[in-house]
């Protein structure tokens, strides 16, 4: 992925995830791998825990302590 150099890169990357969640890519109950994110964007730990910061405070992903972050079950649409 390149980076757009004038937003940070947490932000960029949340982006994706949030995308791929939305098409499904990224299917209810899924494991969110902290370190997956690390290999794949190329980013330090710290960037990767702003990215599923912001996606549990959105309510797409959940925390479990000792098991990892999991794409939430879908609200119907209304």
């Amino acid at each position: 992925m390149e980076f757009d150099p004038t937003l940070p890169k947490w932000t960029q990357i949340a982006d994706v995830i949030r995308a791929r969640i939305a098409d499904g890519t990224y299917p209810p109950r899924q494991l969110i791998s902290e370190v997956r994110m690390e290999q794949e964007f190329g980013v330090a730990r710290m960037t990767v825990r702003k990215v599923t910061a912001a996606l549990r405070e959105e309510g797409l992903i959940v925390t479990t302590p000792g098991m990892g972050s999991f794409v939430t079950q879908r609200r119907p649409e209304v």
